[in-house]
């Protein structure tokens, strides 16, 4: 008896001492970008630092990151302890009360968060995600092919500009097209940049009684500006390009003309990776009839679910990865010039910065311009720039991006396309209620 009883007290002492140096596993969601890859390495820092915590990525591409993790946090399903989502979801889900608020320790400073990006990110106030990386969409491009072209482009040039400079610079035959653009559909990826496009043409995704407008003339002449633009001097395969894909090919030198995340500034003009760093100049985003709402406004940000199963290991996770202390690692381990940027009025006040990355200036403004509650021409009652912060808006932008991408494929024309967006968009407009 007394053997049996020693040897349970034993066991017992051995779970209690294995429990107290087990780690915590953090299961974080996270976009395939290349400032999250860049996380994920540097995060070896993090455990250091926290022995107790050990963390386990998933990581896939914008389009399956979105469907599994709007399917987990609707479901209860605490899949992620932390995930990686956007301004679109942030209030959406907030007022779902799906997400705990962020509470950021002493040494954060919540102020020093551009009031663009912290707005976007809030609900009631109340900062619902910490942003990782913030971005606008501007113009990014090849200086000396534009040069050699005999042309110029200016700080905000119009779109019949851009398609004109395209044309000249076009040279398939040299492996250059004149326009990259993103094709892939997805609310979140052809459809960002062309609610931006269809925005400058004065277009609106809804009018004040949400009635879709898909089939007004500022969409058609936006869409066909597009395909125009894609089919005559964009590469073979646009309608499969996302943003990595048009990366890859710019850091290559096939891409003239680039109009998309400010982001990529940090990629395309680091030598490591970019063949044409050298060669890069940078332009705020066309416009056609109105600057308003030409360039788009988001962030990758990191948020903690109600389900989450480790909720303060989560924010302490928070605390480190969206920090100033953060972006000095990433200088101090990769240069200034490929900080995340976007989120903190300090990284553009810092000399460094400044002199390291010749798109500081251009980004700051493209972020600072941008309006998510002033981005249409006519009046409209929703928020946002590239998409409307409204729960059924996914499946809306999805719908009018696959038409979108089957006009750019030659499948049918771009009214067509517009035509049938407008019927997915009325459809689900009147099952959610908006009207009958």
């Amino acid at each position: 008896m007394k053997r049996i009883a020693l040897g349970a007290v034993c066991a017992a002492l051995l779970a209690a001492n294995t429990g107290a140096i087990a780690a915590t596993d953090l299961v974080i969601a996270t976009v395939n970008n290349g400032h999250m890859i860049e996380m994920q390495k540097l995060s070896k820092f993090f455990e250091q630092a926290n022995p107790d915590i050990k963390l386990k990525w998933v990581t896939l591409e914008e389009g399956v990151l979105r469907q599994r993790m709007t399917t987990d946090i609707a479901t209860k399903g605490g899949q992620f302890d932390l995930m990686t989502i956007g301004m679109y979801e942030a209030p959406i889900w907030a007022k779902k009360d799906w997400l705990l608020p962020i509470k950021p320790d002493a040494g954060y400073d919540v102020d020093d968060l551009l009031p663009t990006i912290r707005e976007g990110l809030s609900n009631n106030g109340v900062l619902y995600a910490a942003p990782f990386y913030g971005e606008s969409s501007m113009i990014m491009y090849r200086s000396d092919l534009v040069k050699k072209a005999g042309m110029t482009i200016e700080e905000r040039p119009t779109w019949d500009h851009i398609r004109a400079v395209a044309a000249k610079i076009h040279d398939p035959a040299n492996g250059v097209y004149g326009i990259c653009l993103r094709g892939k559909p997805g609310w979140g990826d052809n459809m960002a940049f062309i609610t931006t496009m269809a925005n400058s043409y004065g277009a609106q995704l809804f009018d004040m009684k949400w009635q879709p407008q898909f089939t007004s003339k500022p969409w058609k002449n936006a869409v066909n500006m597009y395909v125009d633009l894609l089919k005559n001097y964009g590469p073979p395969g646009s309608s499969s390009n996302s943003f990595n894909e048009i990366l890859a090919m710019f850091n290559e030198g096939k891409c003239g003309i680039w109009i998309d995340a400010t982001i990529a500034a940090s990629f395309i003009t680091d030598p490591k990776q970019s063949k044409v760093a050298d060669k890069v100049a940078f332009a705020q985003s066309p416009y056609a009839v109105t600057e308003r709402g030409a360039n788009w406004l988001w962030a990758w940000s990191l948020a903690i679910p109600k389900s989450s199963r480790h909720p303060e290991a989560a924010q302490k996770f928070i605390n480190w990865s969206t920090s100033k202390d953060y972006i000095k690692l990433v200088a101090k381990e990769s240069g200034w010039a490929n900080v995340p940027t976007g989120t903190r009025k300090s990284t553009y006040a810092n000399p460094e910065f400044a002199k390291a990355a010749k798109f500081a200036a251009a980004e700051g403004k493209a972020i600072a311009t941008s309006s998510p509650k002033h981005s249409t021409l006519q009046p409209s009652p929703y928020i946002g720039v590239q998409f409307a912060a409204i729960p059924e808006f996914q499946s809306i932008g999805l719908a009018a991006g696959q038409q979108i991408a089957s006009a750019l494929l030659g499948k049918q024309t771009v009214d067509q396309a517009l035509d049938m967006a407008q019927q997915a968009a009325d459809r689900e407009m009147r099952k959610a209620g908006y009207y009958k």
